[in-house]
């Protein structure tokens, strides 16, 4: 199993729950999650933290099936099936790995889709319910 300590968990949680970027005042870079180096300029510690819209469309995508979860999502694929994984290109230019829901993934994921952040119950470890953000469509 994947494990993810609390502290390493909780040290997390503005990105988890709030989309917190480091925004590089040298150079401009949208670093996510916020680093100590600027990833395009190198620079040390000139990140202004930001938080994004959580708005963004699909730029790819996959259907993790039946055994093909990580071990900490075992227990939630039993229980809701197979699950979209994607990759959402986010208004602010930054595309990061995300998990969809309130969607059938067969038949209602498609390249392109525009999506937006909700607050979700992630998985369970060491008895702590471990919560952060899913995409959903955006209904038009």
């Amino acid at each position: 199993m994947a494990h993810v300590s609390i502290p390493k968990y909780w040290k997390a949680l503005p990105q988890k729950y709030r989309l917190v970027a480091g925004k590089c005042s040298n150079c401009g870079e949208l670093n996510f999650p916020p680093t100590t180096l600027c990833k395009k300029c190198g620079q040390e510690n000139t990140q202004k933290h930001i938080e994004l819209k959580g708005k963004g469309t699909v730029y790819t995508y996959t259907i993790i099936g039946r055994g093909g979860a990580p071990p900490e999502f075992a227990k939630m694929q039993k229980k809701c099936g197979p699950y979209a994984i994607a990759i959402v290109e986010l208004e602010e230019g930054l595309k990061i790995n995300v998990q969809l829901t309130d969607c059938d993934p067969f038949k209602d994921v498609n390249i392109g889709m525009k999506v937006s952040a909700v607050f979700r119950r992630i998985y369970e470890q060491e008895n702590v319910i471990r919560y952060g953000l899913k995409f959903r469509p955006i209904i038009e």
